[in-house]
Parts: structure tokens; sequence; C-alpha cells
């Protein structure tokens, strides 16, 4: 049987569009391995969002080309994001690759892996299914719209996965039961802007209505909003959150800058008071939320009264986390057509200086937190001479840090930990006080999981 390998580059919507494709090269007969060098087929889903996700996509293309020329590998695909937006140049560059596709022909691998002799067999079609290839089977993305609609200046995102589209409501249902069905403990619902979802449907519905249905049609214990605008941070939803426990209290809301000049320049929809006043309604209105947000430093024009603005707000609203980079140019946005006038070093130290200032901010929150008993869960059982890792509920997946556990639960249980201090900025170390959901039983092995499923999924999933 002929061995498949998806590397994913980017963000956690590609992660999805990942356990898709797997999923869907495994029905056709391929045997999904867990390391490239095993594979005689290797799809590499690139990313484009900045020149760093460029080059480190790159990289995995090379890497996967030297497997060809000196290992198993027959054939080499690289499809996505980075495809999309430069597939005549990497064509021109990386002969060693057999297959470009970008991310709006994501649906054509399998025509074009049997055109290059890639043995398949017969396909019985199950719309939706994933297959999980990573560390953590119990932590699941789930994407429920394609494509943004924003125009930020400096983004590319539009000009790689197109106008924003919602997917139907009663298929984002079913793969969430899916995802269950295969051990899902966390669910992190994704989307370029979580605040858009349902509004192409012109019905009324939109994200709070999905999750109420998410959360009375499956029993998952955690669901988690990762990337949604303050204009999205509706009554309905803040009630809903502050109501439903199986709701993490947790939001990633990009405000990108905090100054009203350079924010008019990004064309982003916010102003610092209006980034103010949604921080005050939403911890006023969810008990104990933890609110992430991204800025950029060195946006065009920016000068040292626009990054003392930003520090202002930072230290008004005291951001739980802050993940913050430093501006480049991407070919085809408004953005790109300004001078980038701010010097590499001046934009590396502005990034040092933000960086710095919310270490400390961070610092405050978390040792306010110590002495607590507070829900986590496990996502790694405790081995020879390390502890259990964990996360509390304010520490979103592979982004905001983990807790050093004493105790004994294994991965996927839900616990209830008291935290005994701070440790390295961004992490936690707390005791075992009980297990309170235990984890779900060992997810089927893929063979097993596409024909039982299949009988649970309908509907189109659009990529």
């Amino acid at each position: 049987m002929t061995t498949v390998s998806v590397i994913t580059l980017g963000c956690d919507k590609n992660t999805v569009d990942s356990e898709r494709m797997l999923a869907e090269l495994a029905d056709y007969g391929l045997s999904p391995v867990r390391t490239a060098a095993e594979a005689e087929v290797i799809v590499v889903n690139t990313c484009g969002f900045i020149d760093a996700a460029k080059r480190e996509s790159i990289d995995a293309i090379v890497e996967a080309g030297r497997l060809k020329a000196h290992g198993a590998c027959r054939v080499l695909a690289a499809v996505g994001c980075m495809v999309e937006r430069h597939e005549p140049e990497l064509a021109r560059e990386l002969p060693e690759v057999d297959v470009f596709l970008g991310a709006s022909r994501l649906d054509q691998l399998v025509p074009a892996l049997r055109a290059h002799g890639v043995s398949l067999g017969a396909y019985a079609t199950h719309p939706g299914v994933r297959m999980y290839s990573g560390e953590l089977p119990h932590v699941r993305y789930l994407k429920v719209s394609e494509g943004c609609d924003h125009g930020c200046a400096f983004c590319a995102i539009p000009l790689m996965r197109g106008k924003h589209r919602s997917f139907a409501r009663a298929d984002i249902v079913r793969e969430a039961q899916m995802l269950e069905a295969q051990g899902a403990r966390e669910v992190n619902l994704v989307a370029q802007d979580l605040a858009h979802y349902g509004r192409d449907a012109r019905d009324g519905s939109g994200i709070a209505a999905l999750l109420a249905e998410l959360v009375r049609e499956t029993s998952i214990p955690w669901f988690r909003l990762l990337y949604i605008y303050s204009a999205g941070l509706t009554p309905a939803l803040l009630e809903l959150m502050a109501r439903e426990r199986r709701i993490v209290p947790y939001l990633d809301m990009p405000i990108q800058h905090g100054s009203d000049a350079v924010l008019a320049r990004m064309r982003r929809p916010e102003r610092a008071r209006t980034i103010r006043e949604t921080v005050r309604r939403v911890r006023e209105a969810v008990p104990d939320v933890a609110i992430r947000t991204t800025c950029i430093l060195g946006f065009p024009g920016e000068t040292e009264q626009d990054v003392q603005a930003l520090c202002d707000l930072l230290e008004e609203a005291r951001f739980d986390r802050v993940g913050a980079f430093t501006y480049s140019a991407q070919e085809g946005t408004r953005a790109a057509e300004l001078a980038d006038d701010v010097p590499e070093a001046e934009k590396r130290e502005r990034l040092e200086r933000v960086t710095e200032l919310q270490r400390g901010i961070t610092a405050d929150r978390y040792e306010a937190l110590v002495g607590r008993t507070v829900p986590a869960i496990v996502d790694r059982a405790p081995r020879a001479g390390a502890r259990a890792e964990a996360r509390v509920l304010w520490q979103a997946d592979d982004i905001d840090g983990i807790t050093h556990l004493a105790g004994e639960a294994p991965a996927g249980a839900i616990v209830d930990v008291t935290l005994d201090a701070v440790v390295d900025d961004y992490d936690f170390e707390a005791r075992l006080e009980r297990v309170t959901h235990a984890p779900a039983a060992p997810a089927p092995s893929p063979a097993r999981v596409l024909p039982v499923l299949g009988g649970i999924l309908g509907g189109s999933f659009g990529r």
C-alpha cells in the first residue's frame, strides 16, 4: 500500500485542511505514516501569511525534495496558501515538486496525484471526515467558514482564501460530532473572523446560535473561540459564554495597534476608544475571561508617538497575552504600496519594548491566579522524570504556555488543579485535586473511522 505524509505549515485552519486531505487520501487507499521520511507521497500544505511563514514553507518543500531524491518519496505535492499566490515562481524554482495546487484547488489533489502515477482505489465519499495525525488527539480545531471580507491593508489572506463564506450549520455540527467520536475533549472554533459567521446567510443567525447548537448537540467538555473581531462580541454571545460552563472564558481578539492614526492606515475597523470599551464590556459580562490579542510593530508611517499610544493601551487594557510581530510588506496588499519607512532595527527595538511591557502585565495577571483551584485539561500524562503537562482554561493549545502538573492523570482528562506558582513567564506549576471528566475512549483506528462516520456525515464542506 502506498504511504503518504501531509506536512502542515501555518495556522490552525491549515491544520483542518490537512486533516481533510489526509482522510480523503486514506479513503482512496493510501496509508498515512507518522514521518515524511517513511512516505512515498508527501504533501506540503504551505502558509503564505508573512515572509517568515513563506521561508518556513519553502524550507519544508526543499527538505521534502531531498527525501524524494534520496529517500522513499516518489511524488511530491505543494499545496495551500503560498502556492495560491506564488505558483509560477515556485514551479520555476522548485522543479522537484510534481504537483502545485493553491488553496482554492485542494479538491483536485486526488486526480493530480493519479496523473503522476499514484495508485488510488475507489472512493466512498464521507464529506467532512478528518484524520488526526498529531500528538494531542483530544485537542481539535473546527473551521466554521472560509475566506475574509475585511480589507486590512497589510493582509493577503483574502487574496489567498477569497471572500468570506460560512459553512452550513448542520454540517459544522455533524463535524463536531465526528470529532467527539474521535476522542475530542477540547474543540477550538477557528475562522478568519468568527464574528462574520452566518452573515452571508442573512437569516439572523450567527456565531452565538452556532455555538449554542454545538453545546446542545454534543457532549464536548470545552469549546474555545479563536480569532474574533471586537464587533462580533455581541450581548447574545457574551451572555452565552457567561452562562455556559462548557464554553471556555477565553477570547482571541486581534487589535493590531493602539494608535488611531496607524489603525486608520491599516484600514482596521476599530479605534483605541472602541477597543477599550470592548475590553471593559467583555470583562463585565464574562467572569474570569482571558483576552489574548495581536499587534504589529513598524507599520509604514508608525512614529514613536504611535508606539507610545499602543503601550498606553496595553497598560490600560491589560490583556492576558499579546502576540507581537514586526511588519513585512506582502505583495498585492494596499500596504505594499506604502513606503516601508521604519528601519528593521527600529522595528525590532519596538517589538522588544512591547514584548517586555506585556511580559510584566502577563506576569501580574498570572500571579493573581496563584492559589486558586481551577479546571484544566491534561495534554500529556506524567513520564519518567517529568510531570504531567496540562493547560488551564486561560491557556490555548500551542500559544499560551503550559501547566506543569503534580499528580497522576491521563491525557485527555478534565481535572481541577490548584495553581502553586508562575514559572518561565507564561507557565504554571500546579497540583492535581480531582479528575472531573475522564478521557474519552481511545479514538478508533483511521481504517474504522471512515466507514463508521460515513453514516452520520452529509453535506459539502467548501475549502
